[in-house]
């Protein structure tokens, strides 16, 4: 984890949609420029820099930004050593767990900008407390992307969300954290369910279940499985409904 010297914070550009949320619903003003992918919270006002493995650095520096935010796995390394280049303060995130995405947003919003810990924050924490580390009763195949076939692995955010909501991933112990593997194989996992979140790959009712014919088939919410943000308060909810619903 790399965290930006002290400085005092007045102009944020953010490289993760999860992390543009969290800093615009804490405060609004600082940020100033986001990826084309960051579409939370509706409506967002900022100038654009690109995607998130291919950031604009000539544009990112030319809006002066105090504080770069961006993520281990969500960004490429060579982007974010020619930002420091550039002279550039770059907070670099990493999470892997539930605890450490809690960590991680305080840690950018008090100790990288400067900000008090916001309500949303505790509230996530508390709906999240109020669901303890359920024992996994259910097994899941729970690919993210299409063509080819891949699927959570080991040591993955979305992996511990689902786990706490009583959800074992087959996947969990395998040597890659986002593997490849063969649609055969995935049928033959001897899983209970599929989980397909409508993000990065947008599965959907006619595209995804079809391919796991006798599974149930729970078509979840990609933004409540894999984001670190504000919507951590409503994905308890959120995702165990539509686990149950996957499941009756």
């Amino acid at each position: 984890m790399t965290t930006s010297p002290k400085r005092t914070v007045r102009r944020v550009v953010s490289l993760v949609p999860s992390l543009t949320e969290a800093v615009a619903a804490t405060a609004p003003e600082l940020l100033v420029g986001a990826t084309d992918w960051c579409e939370h919270p509706p409506g967002l006002d900022v100038v654009r820099v690109g995607g998130t493995k291919n950031p604009d650095v000539a544009r990112i520096a030319a809006l002066a930004p105090d504080l770069v935010v961006a993520n281990e796995e969500e960004n490429r390394a060579p982007d974010l050593a020619a930002l420091r280049a550039a002279g550039l303060a770059v907070l670099v995130t990493e999470v892997r767990s539930l605890e450490q995405a809690f960590d991680e947003l305080e840690r950018l919003l008090v100790a990288g900008c400067g900000l008090s810990a916001p309500g949303w924050l505790a509230d996530a924490r508390d709906a999240w407390r109020d669901v303890g580390a359920a024992t996994p009763v259910l097994s899941a195949v729970v690919p993210v992307w299409r063509r080819p076939w891949m699927v959570l692995g080991r040591d993955t955010f979305a992996g511990d969300v689902l786990a706490r909501l009583g959800v074992r991933h087959v996947h969990a112990d395998h040597a890659e954290r986002y593997p490849r593997v063969p649609l055969e194989e995935l049928r033959a996992s001897g899983a209970d369910l599929v989980v397909l979140p409508d993000e990065p790959y947008r599965f959907t009712r006619d595209d995804g279940p079809e391919a796991f014919p006798g599974l149930p088939a729970a078509l979840v919410s990609g933004r409540h499985l894999t984001w670190y943000g504000p919507s951590l308060t409503q994905a308890p909810e959120v995702l165990g409904r539509a686990l149950r619903t996957a499941v009756r």
